[in-house]
């Protein structure tokens, strides 16, 4: 029998397996509008039978972007704009999912096949906002210190954002709080500098990405769940760490959010990450044994024993694939002949099975 194949349910929301599509940013939206391009990327994920299809990190607000062509969901026409794809994914027999997502000082960048690079305000950039004034990197544009005024107005995007969310035929909501984006600069000392109660010690730099957990959850409807990306460790000294994030995780849960996506790094440039086969794994599996919490692996998860064992084992309850899926669409479908498992394929497809 596959773990690995057998459904998984948070709150009301059933998942068909524990293979969950990661959010990955396509930079192809104008004015963060979705489109062919994203019904066709994330409807195949879910014609190759993932538990959950989760969408890239969308941003709250045009300035949380991390480039001008990333997904939006700050207007009613964002809300129309996906229902298409909800409506698909769905149908298809997947959940549908969508990651908040506000991208801080690494906001206002090129897209990967251009340089990546910030875009300067009035070159078609902005200016971009952090706990704190500190660039990402030396000679990145200085980023503007939230206020308290701007905090507020942040808590009141991620609220509207969790609305329309619904609005738009989502499942589930995650929180993004990983990989250096605003969430995440307020965690780590590494970014967040701050001398008032939301920053220097642990509880001050938990203060706002726990305010917006909370608003969100309370936006959103008590039978769905709610998940949170969170970056583990920093991997670099003085920085954010696992013992942190069981901290963090704790008061999460006390809030009532259901599962913990555990990825890792990315707050400051040239971090010494040890990139290998399921070397994120470790994190979820402590996470969830320390917390009792439902906790995701993801980063190079390639192989369906692989997959099989983190989850058989209790090291995780989902694996969250994101490179594979880009390189195999209908990795599911193959993961399950490879483990001697008969799931259903799509009736269009069944002469190839």
């Amino acid at each position: 029998m596959s773990i690995l194949f057998s459904p998984i349910t948070l709150r009301s929301v059933a998942m068909r397996n524990r293979i969950f599509v990661s959010p990955m940013c396509q930079y192809s939206c104008q004015d963060g509008l979705v489109g062919i391009w994203h019904l066709v990327h994330l409807g195949s994920r879910a014609v190759g039978g993932a538990g959950l299809v989760m969408v890239e990190a969308t941003a709250v607000s045009p300035e949380g972007r991390i480039s001008p062509q990333d997904t939006g969901i700050w207007g009613d026409a964002h809300v129309d704009a996906f229902l298409p794809v909800t409506r698909f994914l769905a149908e298809q027999g997947a959940v549908a999912g969508i990651q908040l997502a506000h991208a801080g000082r690494k906001a206002s960048c090129a897209v990967p096949w251009q340089g990546g690079k910030p875009i300067p305000a009035g070159s078609g950039g902005w200016q971009t906002l952090a706990p704190s004034a500190v660039p990402f990197d030396v000679g990145d544009p200085v980023p503007k210190a939230l206020t308290a005024d701007d905090l507020d107005a942040l808590e009141v995007q991620f609220r509207t954002a969790a609305r329309r969310a619904l609005a738009a035929g989502f499942k589930v909501v995650e929180i993004h709080m990983a990989h250096g984006y605003l969430l995440h600069e307020f965690l780590s000392p590494l970014a967040n500098r701050r001398e008032d109660e939301y920053g220097g010690n642990l509880e001050n730099r938990l203060r706002f990405p726990l305010r917006i957990a909370r608003a969100v959850r309370a936006e959103w409807p008590d039978d769905l769940p709610l998940f949170v990306r969170i970056s583990a460790t920093d991997w670099v000294g003085n920085g954010w760490d696992i013992e942190q994030s069981i901290v963090l995780v704790k008061e999460l849960k006390k809030l009532g959010v259901d599962f913990i996506d555990c990825s890792s790094g990315f707050v400051v440039p040239n971090e010494p990450v040890p990139f290998g086969p399921g070397f994120q794994v470790p994190f979820s599996a402590r996470i969830r044994a320390e917390t009792g919490i439902a906790t995701g692996s993801v980063g190079c998860i390639t192989d369906p024993a692989q997959a099989e064992q983190i989850v058989a084992t209790g090291q995780a309850d989902a694996v969250l694939l994101a490179r594979q899926f880009l390189r195999d669409p209908y990795w599911p479908l193959h993961a399950a002949k490879a483990l001697g498992v008969d799931i259903p394929w799509p009736n269009q497809y069944l002469r190839a099975k």
